[in-house]
């Protein structure tokens, strides 16, 4: 396809960033996350990785790329970079990253506060070596302030922020979150961040720091959830939060065969919908009525959601307009005609399965570039 070409080593897909390097320090999920989505359109990333390589690269499962193990994760938040292992402790080191920093556009970090400045490369530092430079920070809760220091993953910033208040199962009791909702917030904040740093550098010439904290990134990931608290009053609870549980329209149903369907849409339509095709129109004004106060509604549809499979179900609302929809697992949600229409699952050139970029551009087809082996340039 015109414009879109591919070559050993890693990805030279001709996108919108070719032309752009970065210099990427950072590991596990939230900057990966960032410069994979840059490397994922055509940016030239160097991953600078510690000499014993990127955590990520032993977490199991594991996949065969060209003959070369890799960790699903690494291979999905890493392919098409080019890896340089440096100990940046040694003077050696010190002098490749310089190196390196010299001919970069961009540079990304996500060490602790402090640690660039010990290691002599804050910002300042960085700027000297070269001075239009957009620098990004990721840390958990930012550069300054009482938290900057506090040792921190994605759990932890969830349930300081709040969220995992509402993350809770029937005893309302909090459990531990199926998606690292900080750790992908701060990724798409610093791609974020850095683009517009990029765009505002072609216009003055100058670079841009950036603070990015995960803590930072997740707040305004709750303006639905939780205004009464952003107004000063109380906190939302699951229960009674038309989004967290308590309306009979946004809620989780278990079928006759232990599995589970969910309606997720509240608009009157949907609910007049399937209120009249199950006979209960008089039911409609409780769907109407605030959270909290749908609860003969919810019990009519818990027990009528337990009347067939969920597989039935599927079939019943195949001629409705509701918004519903079975509750998969992910081996089924990958197995659905949905992924490969929209070609989201895509086997790399040496093999492995990848996720395809949530960013894609019509007229330009996607393929993963090469994954960077450990000890070397990918």
């Amino acid at each position: 396809m015109p414009g879109v070409h591919f070559q050993s080593g890693h990805s030279a897909y001709m996108g919108k960033l070719s032309g752009i390097t970065v210099v990427d320090l950072t590991q596990f999920l939230p900057g990966p996350m960032m410069s994979v989505m840059m490397a994922d359109h055509g940016a030239d990333v160097i991953k600078v990785e510690p000499l014993q390589g990127d955590p990520a690269r032993d977490q199991a499962p594991f996949d065969i790329y060209g003959g070369a193990k890799h960790s699903v994760w690494f291979a999905n938040l890493n392919r098409g970079k080019k890896c340089v292992p440096i100990d940046l402790k040694s003077a050696d080191g010190k002098a490749q990253l310089r190196e390196l920093l010299a001919e970069a556009d961009v540079f990304v970090e996500g060490f602790r506060p402090g640690v660039m400045q010990r290691l002599g490369f804050d910002y300042d530092a960085v700027k000297a070596i070269r001075p239009d430079i957009v620098y990004c920070s990721i840390s958990a809760f930012g550069q300054h302030g009482a938290m900057a220091h506090h040792p921190a993953h994605d759990m932890a910033v969830q349930a300081l922020a709040g969220f995992l208040s509402v993350n809770d199962g029937p005893d309302g009791a909090p459990v531990v979150p199926g998606v690292a909702s900080s750790d992908m917030a701060a990724g798409l904040t610093a791609l974020s961040a850095v683009l517009m740093a990029l765009i505002g550098r072609e216009r003055s010439g100058e670079g841009a720091y950036i603070d990015c904290a995960m803590f930072d990134s997740l707040m305004p990931w709750c303006a639905h959830t939780a205004g009464s608290a952003i107004a000063g009053g109380e906190s939302p609870r699951s229960a009674s939060q038309r989004s967290l549980g308590g309306a009979g329209f946004y809620q989780v149903y278990k079928t006759k065969d232990e599995k589970h369907v969910v309606l997720g849409g509240r608009e009157i339509k949907f609910a007049r919908n399937l209120l009249s095709a199950l006979g209960r129109a008089d039911l409609l004004p409780y769907a109407e009525a605030p959270a909290g106060e749908q609860v003969p509604l919810i019990a009519f549809l818990r027990e009528i959601f337990a009347t067939k499979t969920r597989d039935e179900w599927v079939e019943w609302f195949a001629d409705k307009d509701v918004a519903f929809s079975p509750v998969l697992d992910f081996r089924e949600a990958f197995d659905e005609p949905h992924i490969a229409e929209r070609r989201l699952l895509v086997k790399g050139e040496g093999g492995g399965m990848h996720i395809a970029p949530p960013i894609r551009f019509a007229g330009e087809r996607w393929s993963p570039g090469e994954v960077p082996a450990k000890g070397g340039r990918g």
